[in-house]
């Protein structure tokens, strides 16, 4: 019997030796796998330790400042200001320049907490509003100026804040070293460092073209020392005579330069933010006014270099003059004939009405015109007034305009005039920036120098005899003549009690080198004046001080010798002034 045959076959274990192809296929997917899955994590870890060092490094620069922000943030936030020169006066005080600041700003979509960082840096900075900066930090904004031109002091305490989004910016910010000293002259700049007053405005242009060219600093004809002089003095009569402000000019009679000008109320350009409009206001060169009997000196030259009247003529002031509904009156009235001395000694309102209709409308129009009065001036400053004067110009006008009333200008065109009036003749524009030719700079001859050499004589006797007595200062010899004009009220008449007194004058009068003009607004009469508020108890002491101060100053020592053509007369003014023209009538 056949047995079954067994099926189940037991195979044979493979040799090592001897893979097949499935095997070698499979080991090398394997080995393939493993080798980029650690390429993979090198990669990975790579990727990983570069957004470390980038978040790390950020967190660095947003916490540790001070960098400056990247250029697009840059670009996008401000602009950098461009450059701008300094400004010194001729002896090359600094008057304005540059210092390095740091300005705080905020990355606002990188500010972690938006209030917590408010409140931290208003304790820093108080005058910040925590609410408003809280609103504005918690935005999406890219650049947020949050404190601009901050103290070193602040910079390092916002900088031990260690708060997230703050950086600083550096900057330049201007300074004015003499403060309020110069105020008016210098002006002041915005935080960007544009200008916005003064010569900072008007000469902008100039200043960054110097700092481009990396040239030397605008030097304005300022004298600095002059200058605090003025200051001192003007503030002085302003709190003595409860005034509510002042001006002052000191103006070189040769070139036009402008040694000082000084307007109070002032104000510190440092701050010029905080200042009012009332101080900011430039009353020398902005501000116009009737400056009264001062036009007398105007008026005088005009007649006598048209030939109409000389040192032995004269007018009828007798009795007052009715125009109209007008009537024309002497403050101290003689009440008879004066001659041409004396109507300026005794500043008479009907001999300088009289002179005046002897030239006439057109020839005053025309005289006032040539001596840069009805125009507004060319000196360097944004701040400059018109004057104003009639439309119509009637025989009134013509008349009261004799005696300064019914025009009104600003004091830097009257000091100019005047210096044009004892200088020889000739009109020099005024100018705030430093003459630094040997040759004199361009004028126009606007009276004969015979002309000018008799105004010389006919304001230093306002000086010894008349109403400008009290700007009498030993050693030195002065011309001057006073001014009184009533202000408008608010009603528009002219209010008795409401003056602008005024002294001009020139020195040393027998060879003039200034011409200083001084006014007063409201001044109150006090005892030491015996009520008077007048320019000649007010203006004319402020005057004399002055020169007394600057006269050493300049180089004009004290003399004790008079004009040759005064003789030395004893007795009170009236005896004096006699006394003197009857030597004239000698000869």
């Amino acid at each position: 019997m056949n047995r079954p045959v067994d099926h189940h076959v037991v195979e044979a274990p493979m040799s090592p030796a001897a893979p097949t192809a499935a095997t070698l296929h499979l080991e090398g997917a394997v080995k393939e796998a493993a080798d980029t899955c650690r390429a993979r994590m090198v990669v990975l870890a790579m990727c990983f330790l570069a957004a470390f060092v980038l978040v790390g490094g950020r967190l660095v620069e947003l916490m540790a400042v001070p960098v400056s922000p990247d250029a697009g943030i840059a670009q996008s936030a401000a602009s950098a200001p461009v450059g701008r020169a300094d400004v010194v006066d001729r002896n090359g005080v600094l008057l304005a320049t540059n210092l390095p600041t740091a300005s705080l700003y905020a990355e606002p979509r990188r500010v972690l907490d938006a209030e917590e960082t408010a409140q931290r840096l208003a304790q820093i900075l108080p005058d910040l509003d925590v609410a408003d900066l809280a609103q504005d930090l918690d935005s999406d904004r890219g650049f947020l100026w949050v404190k601009r031109n901050l103290t070193p002091g602040q910079q390092e305490d916002i900088h031990a804040l260690g708060l997230p989004g703050l950086a600083f910016m550096r900057e330049e910010r201007r300074v004015y070293p003499q403060g309020a000293l110069t105020s008016h002259v210098v002006g002041f700049t915005d935080i960007d460092r544009e200008g916005l007053a003064g010569v900072e405005r008007s000469l902008e242009d100039e200043l960054q073209a110097r700092a481009a060219e990396d040239s030397v600093a605008l030097a304005l004809s300022l004298d600095v020392r002059f200058q605090q002089v003025v200051r001192e003095e003007l503030a002085t009569t302003i709190e003595t005579f409860g005034a509510l402000g002042g001006t002052g000019v000191v103006l070189d009679v040769h070139t036009g330069e402008v040694l000082a000008m000084v307007s109070m109320p002032d104000f510190d350009p440092n701050q010029a933010g905080q200042a009012d409009e009332e101080s900011r206001f430039n009353r020398a060169s902005l501000g116009v006014y009737e400056l009264g009997s001062i036009f007398k000196v105007f008026t005088a030259a005009m007649a006598i270099d048209a030939g109409l009247v000389d040192l032995s003529g004269g007018y009828d002031a007798s009795e007052p003059l009715q125009v109209a509904r007008f009537t024309i009156r002497d403050y101290k009235p003689k009440n008879r004939w004066l001659s041409l001395p004396e109507i300026l000694v005794y500043s008479s309102n009907i001999g300088a009405a009289r002179m005046a209709m002897d030239v006439g409308a057109e020839g005053q129009r025309d005289f006032l015109t040539r001596i840069g009065l009805m125009t507004p001036t060319a000196i360097e400053l944004p701040e400059v007034g018109h004057p104003m004067y009639p439309a119509t110009w009637r025989d009134i006008n013509t008349m009261t305009i004799g005696f300064g009333h019914g025009i009104a200008v600003t004091p830097v065109q009257a000091a100019a005039a005047l210096a044009s009036m004892v200088n020889g003749g000739t009109l020099y524009e005024p100018t705030i920036l430093e003459w630094q030719s040997e040759l004199p700079p361009p004028g126009v001859r606007v009276i004969s120098e015979e002309t000018s050499n008799t105004m010389r004589l006919l304001t230093h006797l306002v000086v010894q005899c008349g109403s400008g007595r009290n700007a009498q200062v030993e050693g030195y010899l002065i011309g001057g003549k006073t001014g009184t004009a009533e202000k408008l009220d608010s009603d528009g008449g002219y209010a008795e009690d409401l003056l602008l007194s005024s002294f001009a004058a020139a020195f040393p009068i027998d060879d003039p080198e200034y011409v200083i003009l001084v006014s007063i607004d409201e001044p109150q009469g006090i005892e030491e004046s015996f009520g008077y508020a007048t320019g000649g108890w007010t203006a004319a002491p402020t005057v004399g001080r002055i020169i007394s101060r600057i006269g050493p100053i300049a180089g004009i020592e004290p003399r004790e010798d008079l004009l040759p053509e005064l003789p030395v007369a004893e007795g009170d003014a009236d005896e004096q002034l006699e006394a003197i023209l009857a030597a004239f009538s000698a000869r």
